[in-house]
């Protein structure tokens, strides 16, 4: 949710790790700090806010079920854009959107037709989300988190996320997780990325967890989001 609060999002961008930073799209400061997070080597990603079961409201860039077609892929388009050095995408809530083939299929396709062969990655923001599957069926490279660290902002139920953060990587070799620029979870974040390395855990940017994911699910290699150019 990166965008919106300049101090906060400095804080968590000059964190040592390679974390990847979420932006909303033309929100006061996502422009400028995108860049800051890119020339620290950081990645970048693009927070494209979609339509949740609560109804809430999200802003400019709002992905609907109203939407037309064209209204859809060019709202989606405009928002990419106005975040420099994307690597990839993932969802902003999104818990009803998510659940829609015919609209993760315009997504999909938008992603599929870029220059850039940004990634996808999969909130999960509801258990009956199918965008993955479409994502994988467009041969976007793509990813689900495992965990939110802050749904509460309880400082003790942040911990608790954390410590089953590491039990999940231990477990799967890798892990997903996904947190937000709340003051607890700067704090909290500071104090625990440095005891990861004493467990042989190491932070690393999400095309890199993608890439581990496509390797222990034995997928072919994506030369290109072409499906004539994949190596059976």
């Amino acid at each position: 949710d990166l965008g919106n609060n300049l101090h906060q999002g400095r804080k968590l961008i000059d964190l040592p790790y390679q974390l990847t930073y979420s932006f909303l799209p033309k929100r006061p400061y996502s422009e400028r700090l995108a860049n800051r997070a890119a020339s620290y080597g950081k990645e970048v990603m693009v927070h494209l806010p979609m339509q949740s079961a609560g109804r809430m409201d999200l802003g400019y860039g709002a992905l609907t079920l109203e939407l037309t077609q064209r209204e859809f892929q060019e709202s989606v388009q405009v928002s990419i854009n106005s975040v420099p050095h994307a690597r990839g995408v993932n969802n902003h809530m999104g818990s009803l959107l998510t659940q829609h083939p015919g609209h993760m299929t315009w997504l999909m396709e938008v992603l599929s037709t870029r220059d850039d062969n940004l990634y996808f990655v999969d909130s999960k923001t509801t258990a009956m989300t199918v965008a993955s599957q479409i994502a994988k069926e467009h041969y976007i490279p793509s990813i689900s988190r495992d965990i939110f660290i802050d749904s509460s902002k309880n400082e003790k139920d942040i911990k608790s996320q954390l410590r089953y953060l590491k039990k999940i990587a231990a477990r799967k070799g890798f892990a997903v997780a996904i947190g937000h620029p709340y003051p607890s979870t700067i704090r909290l974040l500071s104090d625990y990325l440095p005891t990861l390395l004493e467990h042989n855990i190491e932070v690393v940017p999400v095309t890199k967890l993608i890439e581990l994911h496509a390797q222990q699910q034995q997928w072919p290699k994506l030369s290109s989001h072409n499906p004539s150019k994949v190596n059976y």
